[in-house]
């Protein structure tokens, strides 16, 4: 067999040279035992254009000397008292010079691939403004995936609509911040800042923002996952979901609430295909074509 023969059912190499630059903060505060994971999580993939902020609250308990052991390769770090987390990511963020964005608290981790298959998303798909996963983790103290599960995606409609806050009826499933990533330009039509206010529920009230601009893209690729040892804010969700509900009050003209009317609408769809770019809002997805070595976008309707 020649090698023009072995080859031809080959994917052409596309290497994608001009890597965009990542900026990924990590606010800490007293959780040392777990944030050398969280660091080695992020450089250890070696991201060719990344561009890593670790702002420390004061920390007492060693993490300053994790955080010095890898400073010669972080971008920036600091460790002096701030205003909670919505303020130290809101430093972090003030110095962040990427295209694209995200955080990773202290106890969370990536998944080895997350920060290539996030540029290489992106990259192949422009109209993309804000990336997570369908497929989200979870870690156990130790730092062992314990769990893994598939939703179906995100839409504006559901989320107005209080379907991806796990209080509400209907649930669809969290938007998982350790796995979400968006564009610089996203960032500033949606204010550019995280909402003090919005405590504990600061991811949620930004996604809120989020949703006013852009569809949520989505990929079954795993990006990186939650830690679960109980000590977290998160860990009790009764102060999150009730932060949440105060942020879903604002948008409440959004979308329908009527379960009635959403179950003649929903019927409308499923009988006619007809209704969903009206009344809904898209389930907008990315799936990788390996004929062509690239990611495409692919979306339907939701109502």
């Amino acid at each position: 067999m020649t090698h023009a023969a072995r080859d031809a059912g080959r994917a052409p190499s596309r290497p994608l040279v001009d890597w965009p630059r990542i900026t990924l903060i990590t606010p800490s505060f007293n959780q040392g035992q777990f944030l050398e994971q969280t660091i080695r999580s992020v450089l250890d993939q070696n991201y060719p254009n990344l561009e890593y902020i670790v702002v420390d609250g004061g920390s007492t308990d060693g993490s300053v000397e994790v955080i010095r052991k890898y400073a010669g390769r972080l971008a920036y770090w600091a460790s002096e008292p701030d205003g909670g987390h919505a303020d130290a990511l809101n430093k972090g963020f003030a110095r962040a010079t990427g295209e694209i964005l995200g955080w990773l608290n202290s106890d969370d981790l990536l998944c080895p691939w997350a920060l290539h298959t996030a540029a290489r998303i992106f990259s192949d798909v422009p109209e993309a403004a804000w990336l997570t996963t369908t497929t989200p983790l979870r870690w156990n103290a130790e730092g062992h995936a314990t769990l893994a599960y598939h939703l179906a995606g995100f839409s504006r409609t559901w989320f107005y609509r209080g379907w991806h806050l796990g209080s509400r009826r209907g649930f669809r499933g969290y938007i998982q911040q350790e796995s979400t990533f968006w564009r610089r330009s996203l960032w500033h039509q949606a204010g550019a800042r995280l909402d003090p206010q919005a405590q504990p529920a600061i991811d949620f009230e930004l996604w809120a923002r989020f949703f006013q601009h852009a569809d949520l893209v989505t990929t079954t690729s795993p990006l990186g996952g939650f830690r679960q040892h109980g000590a977290q804010q998160t860990a009790d969700m009764t102060a999150y979901h009730a932060a949440a509900e105060a942020v879903l009050a604002r948008y409440r003209g959004r979308t329908v609430h009527n379960p009635a009317l959403v179950a003649l609408l929903h019927g409308l769809l499923r009988l006619t295909g007809r209704g969903g770019q009206r009344f809904g809002s898209r389930l907008a997805r990315v799936e990788y074509d390996p004929l062509a070595n690239r990611w495409r976008h692919v979306y339907a309707y939701a109502i």
